[in-house]
This record gives C-alpha cells, sequence and structure tokens, in this order.
C-alpha cells in the first residue's frame, strides 16, 4: 500500500510565481539583473512600447522587487533597480513553499587553497572620485580578497570625503590611503568590469581597452544630502546598498559565468547607444 500526504489547504502557487512568470516581466527582470535602466532603454532592449514595459514594471514595483530613482543627470528621466535581496528572499519563500528541502542555500566559498589564477579587475566610477567609488573599491577589495583587485576614479574628482573615510571605518576597512583619480588615468589599462556609480559619469564614460563588462548602478550622491555631519546617516545607506550590489557581484565571479551573451549594441528611442553586457577574455 502506497501512503501519501494530503496536501494542505493552502497549497496555492505563491504569488512570486505568477509575477515573474510572465515573459515580459522576466524580461525585465533579466535586463535589471546587473546593470539599473531608464525606461527607454528597456523599450529598446524588449523592442516593446513604453505603455507595456512601464504597466509591467509597475506591478513589479507594486511587490517591492523594483524601485525607481530620478536621474542625477536629467532630473527629467528616472532609472529602475532591481531589488536583489529583495528578490533573493521570495525565490526562497517559493522554493519552500513546495518542499523545505529547496529552500535557497548560499554556496559555499571557494577554498582558499585553490590558487587565483587571475585577479577580476574591476574599475568604480563617479564624477568626484570622494565617496561612492572610493567606498566601493574599498568594499570590493574587502569582502573578495585576493580574487578581486578593485581601482576608483571619477570626471571630475574632489579630495576624498571624511564621511566616507568614517563609514568604512565602522566596518573596518582602512581607505585613507586611497585617492581621487581622474578615470583618463586608466585609460590605456585593461579591466574586467567597469562601473559607474553615478548617472552623470555614465554619459561621459569612455572606451575602455579590452571590452569589459558595463554595468551601472544608479547611487546618488550622499554628500549632497544635506551638509556636514547630516548627511552621515546617506553615507551609511550608500555604504550598505554597495556592500549588498557588490556581493551578488562577487557571487558572479565566482560562478566564472558572463552576465549574458555578447551581443551588438542597440540604440533607445532617441538614438543613444546601449551596451549590452560583454564578456571579457579571461
Amino acid at each position: 500500500m502506497v501512503a501519501t500526504a494530503p496536501l494542505r489547504n493552502d497549497a496555492s502557487p505563491p504569488t512570486f510565481l505568477s509575477l515573474a512568470g510572465h515573459p515580459v516581466r522576466w524580461r525585465l527582470l533579466s535586463e535589471l539583473a546587473y546593470s539599473d535602466r531608464r525606461v527607454g532603454e528597456l523599450c529598446a532592449l524588449l523592442g516593446s512600447p513604453q505603455s507595456l514595459v512601464s504597466y509591467h514594471l509597475g506591478r513589479l514595483r507594486g511587490e517591492h522587487v523594483v524601485s525607481r530613482r530620478r536621474s542625477s543627470a536629467d532630473g527629467r528621466d528616472s532609472y529602475y533597480v532591481l531589488e536583489l535581496a529583495r528578490l533573493r528572499e521570495l525565490l526562497a519563500a517559493t522554493g519552500t513553499a513546495l518542499h523545505p528541502g529547496l529552500r535557497v542555500v548560499s554556496a559555499p566559498p571557494r577554498s582558499p587553497a585553490l590558487a587565483v589564477r587571475h585577479r577580476t579587475q574591476i574599475l568604480f566610477l563617479c564624477t568626484g572620485n570622494s565617496a561612492r567609488s572610493q567606498i566601493a573599491q574599498g568594499l570590493a577589495e574587502y569582502l573578495a580578497g585576493d580574487k578581486v583587485e578593485a581601482r576608483s576614479a571619477g570626471s571630475h574628482p574632489k579630495p576624498l570625503h571624511r564621511n566616507a573615510v568614517r563609514v568604512m571605518r565602522e566596518r573596518g576597512i582602512d581607505i585613507t590611503g586611497q585617492r581621487p583619480k581622474h578615470l583618463d588615468v586608466f585609460a590605456a589599462r585593461r579591466f574586467d568590469y567597469v562601473i559607474s556609480l553615478c548617472d552623470r559619469v555614465r554619459e561621459v564614460c569612455p572606451e575602455f581597452q579590452g571590452r569589459p563588462d558595463l554595468f551601472h548602478w544608479s547611487i546618488p550622491d550622499p554628500a549632497r544630502e544635506g551638509g556636514g555631519t547630516q548627511t552621515y546617516p546617506a553615507f551609511r545607506r550608500t555604504a550598505d546598498e554597495l556592500e549588498v550590489r557588490i556581493r551578488f557581484l562577487i557571487d558572479l565571479i565566482d560562478s566564472g559565468e558572463p552576465p549574458c551573451d555578447p551581443e551588438a549594441p542597440l540604440a533607445d528611442q532617441s538614438g543613444t547607444r546601449i551596451e549590452r553586457f560583454r564578456a571579457p577574455d579571461r
């Protein structure tokens, strides 16, 4: 005789399945997985009208999977951001709703005994190279260890912000030895990833050798929120967000997989060139 366990009375599919299972919304999640995008870019990438793309972005925002931020380069435009931590929570809940053995667990770290054949080269960019990109550089090297060599630069370098130093010191990371640099300093250097953290610097980002993967993370400038000590909570929020994003980036590096298949560059509705992610030669 075969014993069967009765189904639970509440055995209905989690709402996340229908949310992410729609083809348009899945494409949006895929396009936002590594880089923040404007709605015009998403329309070009999906080949869909803005009304349709905006509707599905609204559905994703309603479940707090995607958020929207006003562009610092053009206040009439906005960037859409995939909330990776929230997405991970929903995926974990979806698995355990079916069976406890399907819970999402973090992959074990790679054995330190394995030699690092190639230190992943990352360049973080923002306008002043005084806060966001300096914090990102320090976090990347601290969290990834010998796997990563991180650098940072800006289009209009300014002195290192004291609150950037302070917020990193809280995390046990000393960035006082880092110096602001113009992005031209690295024009001839090869990187695996170039990550812009500022909407303005994204507009002037030059071509880099070696065809690195280009990501954009639309992160507000914490130094513009108030003045003096009043900006410090903003620096904490910035460091928190960068740490989450960089941990996911390290997971990508550990996987050894490129973000997506290389494709020809596209253009949005205004004719602006859209770079898809490009796999570096490793």
